[in-house]
Parts: structure tokens; sequence; C-alpha cells
């Protein structure tokens, strides 16, 4: 007799663990993805400081991506390797408006960067570089989304 009640009550129990997750109500509250404002993400890479437009940073993309899902982004800089830290691309009005920062190492080749990025909708797309004396410049160019990229 104690066999059966035990599998008995096994079984109950098994049954009441099942169904239980789909009586209670839901304790995680759901979080709605929050948009980070492009002046804030810029204020966290620069410190603050104000970059500069300049004729040395060559953003090349199309006028019309096609798909916002992958849009191609090329980042040139004229000047040599060793005054350039880093490249940042933004998307100002992605959600999150960082899509990439690479950090370059002073040692032969060219600041030069390429690679695809993702746009909610019709937006500017900024490429800012990071000097190595602590100076930001920057290149926009306006990006026409025909095809949603994000959802």
């Amino acid at each position: 007799m104690n066999r059966r009640n035990f599998l008995k009550m096994t079984a109950i129990s098994g049954a009441v663990l099942a169904v239980s997750p789909k009586l209670l109500p839901n304790t995680e509250a759901k979080a709605e993805p929050k948009k980070i404002p492009y002046e804030k993400v810029l204020n966290e890479i620069t410190g603050g400081k104000t970059p500069k437009d300049s004729a040395d940073v060559k953003l090349i993309a199309p006028a019309i991506a096609e798909n916002g899902a992958v849009v191609p982004v090329k980042v040139e800089v004229a000047k040599p390797i060793e005054e350039v830290k880093a490249i940042h691309i933004l998307a100002k009005k992605n959600f999150n408006p960082r899509s990439v920062s690479v950090y370059l190492s002073p040692q032969n080749g060219k600041p030069y960067f390429s690679t695809r990025i993702r746009l909610a909708k019709t937006m500017d797309v900024v490429a800012l570089v990071e000097l190595a004396n602590g100076e930001f410049i920057k290149a926009e160019k306006p990006v026409k989304v025909t095809i949603g990229g994000c959802g």
C-alpha cells in the first residue's frame, strides 16, 4: 500500500508543479528596451568634449540602403596611424546609437575600418574619430532606409 501511495503522491506533485507556473500571475515584469539618447552615448565616448567636423574623416555609406539590416559603412582617416586612437560608428536614431567602436594600435597600417551596421529607419550615421592627443573629429552622412532593419 505504501508504494502505491508514494507513486500517486509523486504523480500529483508533478502535475501541480507542471501547471503552477500557468496559474500564478506573471511575477517577471517584461522590461521594454529603453532608447538610449545619442547625446548620452556621445558624452560617454568624448567625456563631454565637442567633436569637430573634419575633412580628414571620410565616411563612406550608401545614400539609400535597400535593407536596413545590413548597411555597409567604411571610415577612412587621412592622418597617420600613430595619431588615431579609435574609430566609433554611431547611428543617431537606433535604440542604442553605438554601432561599433574599434581601438587601433599605433603599428603599421592605415586608420581605416569597414563593417555592416543595422539601421532601424532613415537616420544620420556618424563616424567619430578619437585622436591620440584627446581630441575628437567626426563626419556625418544621412542614410535613407527603404526596408526596415530592426523588426
